[in-house]
């Protein structure tokens, strides 16, 4: 039984990347993070309690790269004898963070620790970092690379989803989201007085399936399928892609930290835990498959000592709408449906900033589970490359 228990999380809202700017095109990412240490002390955090700060970023490049969650400590006018670094495993990075702190609290090593992530993709898109597997014909033979999209696809193929399918879900996303509740773990993003972004953008109420369907797929010609075809021979390459601009998850700009302490952060605190860290694990598959989500999850629900039927409430990240839907399938004949799942939308309908999802999904799943006098929640997200990474949490009542 892990001894890491969370006393709060807080997040942006996700601000959608648009071209000619966005909503928080403007806003820097150590002032993302620095807004909300900003809030943490106006919810009664000290700051002197806290050992350290970890964050998740995928992208380590250009703002985003070295250090930022020390410029964001400055940025906020936290104590300078507080230390903070970055970890990065791609869309999992906020996973890494948060499973991270929770071994350093668990072992005893530190107290209190703020672990979340943060993502600028307006400010940093992807691949500003260069990665070598990506430019590298050779390096990416060798560890599967293909473009996410095309990956997507394969995976759906794959596991026989159909394009009615994936529309279907997306239409469900934006529903949900559209209907989802004000989130208590919400901070403003604010500068100079003016609120800039209060809630999550991107939902689209009232849109169907016969409007999807009329949208182009989006990755038919991309030439990386050849490098799908040769390593995954059981998967044909379609006439048309599956996914589309609708059924991608949508790009965006955010940050998530959550406050993690061991068994005597509580009097540390001055207050009690709202909920724990119970198990995580990660899990790699044959790149550039997508569903390490399943041995993932497979394993952190073993290590916590529950099942599927334990759990009411699944966050499993839309990094395209083939994830839940592949995820489901699978633990289908474990119990698992869709009414625990994505209660209230996911990253098709209001974004996936990467580093900072991981954390977003934390505090979403706790809040909803508070709401419904606690229990077990679980969270999951895959990677490029076929990793993926899966927390199971518990809410305290």
């Amino acid at each position: 039984m892990s001894g890491a228990y969370i006393f709060d999380a807080v997040r942006t809202p996700r601000g959608r990347v648009a071209r000619g700017g966005g909503t928080l095109a403007d806003v820097g990412s150590h002032e993302l993070v620095g807004g909300l240490l900003r809030a943490l002390v106006e919810r009664g955090l000290t700051p002197e309690v806290v050992d350290d700060l970890v964050l998740g970023v995928s992208t380590v490049a250009g703002e985003q790269a070295g250090d930022v969650g020390r410029i964001a400590l400055a940025s906020a006018g936290w104590p300078e004898g507080i230390s903070a670094g970055t970890v990065s495993r791609m869309c999992t990075s906020g996973l890494d963070a948060i499973s991270g702190a929770a071994a350093q609290v668990s072992s005893g090593m530190l107290g209190v620790v703020l672990a979340g992530g943060v993502e600028s993709m307006s400010r940093v898109p992807m691949f500003s970092d260069k990665p070598a597997f990506a430019l590298d014909p050779g390096l990416g033979d060798l560890g599967g690379f293909v473009t996410i999209g095309v990956a997507a696809d394969a995976t759906a193929l794959r596991h026989g989803l159909s394009r009615g399918q994936l529309d279907e879900w997306t239409v469900r996303s934006h529903e949900r989201a559209a209907s989802a509740p004000s989130w208590e773990s919400i901070v403003p993003v604010i500068r100079d007085g003016d609120v800039l972004l209060a809630a999550d953008e991107g939902a689209r109420p009232g849109i169907t399936t016969e409007d999807l369907a009329r949208l182009p797929a989006l990755f038919t010609e991309d030439p990386t399928w050849e490098r799908v075809v040769r390593r995954l021979p059981d998967v044909a390459r379609p006439e048309t892609g599956l996914h589309t601009v609708a059924s991608a998850p949508q790009l965006c700009d955010a940050a998530s930290l959550v406050v993690i302490g061991g068994s005597g952060a509580a009097e540390r605190l001055g207050r009690e835990p709202v909920g724990r860290v119970v198990s995580w694990a990660h899990a790699a598959v044959r790149a550039p498959l997508l569903d390490a989500t399943v041995p993932a999850a497979t394993r952190a629900l073993d290590l916590a000592g529950v099942t599927v039927a334990d759990i009411a409430v699944v966050e499993v990240n839309e990094s395209f709408a083939m994830t839940p839907l592949v995820f489901l399938k699978e633990l289908g004949d474990r119990g698992l449906d869709a009414s625990r799942v994505n209660l209230h939308g996911g990253a098709v309908a209001v974004g996936h900033p990467l580093g900072a999802t991981g954390g977003i999904l934390l505090a979403n799943a706790l809040e909803i589970l508070r709401r419904r006098g606690g229990g077990y929640g679980l969270l999951v997200i895959p990677a490029a490359l076929g990793v993926a990474m899966a927390v199971v949490i518990e809410a305290i009542a």
